[in-house]
């Protein structure tokens, strides 16, 4: 069933009045469909109708430019379809030079496809680097060196992170959903607006974890972590 969000200008003293509405229907990539209609009495003088278009016309662009701007997020959210693998042979070394623009907010020109890609014990070229709104499903990490990396927004369901070093990390938004981090550190780690549904945090070592309220409640629903974990986290 399609959800629709609408909203109007109140009239004003000449009767003029603007009516909007979003049609939204559960496509991946297509943006959703605005829709600008008016109404008027038809008594209008020139002048005022001029008035009237030129209403109309910034306050529909306003309500495409939010669509548009909405539609466009970079998050990909749990049952939604990846896009195809990327097919370039030297798609895993990207992550050696990451993100380049809006890394806070997970923008990119092109997609950062780290998908299935190996970097066991990698000590050297992951640290520091921005891999904001990453795809990372079945990627191993194991043992590697990930200390104040950003991942904003990343997508890692799935993926290994066994030993991983996420001290002074930026893991804002991440979507660990049944990934493996098992030993993984977090030191002085931001884990806020982070998941991880059915995630593997077996003898993982939280010491001075920046994260929300809500958030440690839902990490604490977490039955692989073990006491001392626990304990550090505040879980009750």
């Amino acid at each position: 069933m399609a959800a629709s969000l609408s909203s109007s200008i109140l009239p004003s003293r000449n009767g003029v009045s603007l009516q909007f509405s979003q049609t939204k229907r559960p496509q991946l990539h297509s943006p959703p469909r605005v829709f600008c209609s008016a109404s008027r009495d038809g008594h209008e003088t020139k002048e005022e109708l001029n008035q009237w278009k030129q209403v109309k016309n910034a306050a529909c662009g306003i309500l495409a430019v939010w669509a548009v701007t909405t539609a466009a997020s970079p998050v990909i959210a749990a049952g939604q379809r990846l896009p195809p693998l990327s097919t370039d042979p030297k798609r895993c070394e990207v992550a050696f030079v990451g993100n380049t623009i809006g890394q806070a907010n997970g923008v990119y020109d092109k997609a950062i496809d780290l998908r299935f890609c190996d970097y066991t014990n990698e000590k050297s070229n992951l640290k520091g680097k921005s891999l904001a709104a990453a795809l990372m499903s079945g990627a191993k990490f194991d043992g590697a060196d990930m200390t104040e990396v950003v991942m904003s927004k990343a997508y890692a369901a799935g993926a290994s992170f066994k030993g991983t070093n996420f001290s002074n990390a930026v893991l804002d938004r991440v979507n660990f959903e049944k990934a493996n981090l098992q030993g993984a550190l977090f030191i002085n780690t931001v884990l806020s607006g982070s998941t991880f549904n059915e995630a593997n945090l077996d003898g993982v070592f939280f010491e001075d974890t920046i994260i929300g309220y809500i958030d440690l409640q839902k990490i604490c629903r977490n039955t692989t972590i073990n006491e001392e974990g626990r304990a550090t986290l505040g879980c009750r």
